[in-house]
């Protein structure tokens, strides 16, 4: 069981990005689905996610209205639309699926299945 995430790059700030999260060896349609960060020097942070039906979604709110998760049952697959981007949004960007049937979770804690993580880079 695994998530494979990629679309990660260098761009310049005010540039968009597209991150996909390929899951392998399970469906997750029962499960929650979330992006996450980690800056240079900081620590991991919630960035969005997303229901099992895809009608529901949580931002944080450094992303709201710049950034979109959607998912792909079909597919197994989850992606996050990165608009706008900014040089503080320069960070390895991991997807996760959680450890709980339904709901919808915005803390790391919540999730137990962890992609390896794409790198963006953001220059200003």
């Amino acid at each position: 069981v695994q998530l494979q995430a990629s679309g990660g790059g260098l761009v310049q700030a005010g540039s968009s990005l597209r991150l996909s999260c390929a899951a392998s060896g399970r469906t997750f349609s029962d499960r929650a689905l979330g992006w996450f960060r980690q800056g240079p020097g900081k620590g991991r942070e919630f960035v969005a996610s997303i229901g099992i039906n895809g009608d529901v979604t949580r931002y944080a709110s450094s992303v709201k209205g710049r950034f979109t998760i959607s998912r792909d049952n079909a597919k197994n697959t989850v992606v996050l639309e990165m608009n706008s981007l900014k040089p503080e949004g320069t960070a390895v960007y991991y997807c996760a699926a959680s450890r709980y049937d339904g709901g919808i979770y915005a803390y790391a804690g919540a999730y137990s299945i962890w992609g390896q993580g794409t790198l963006v880079t953001v220059s200003s």
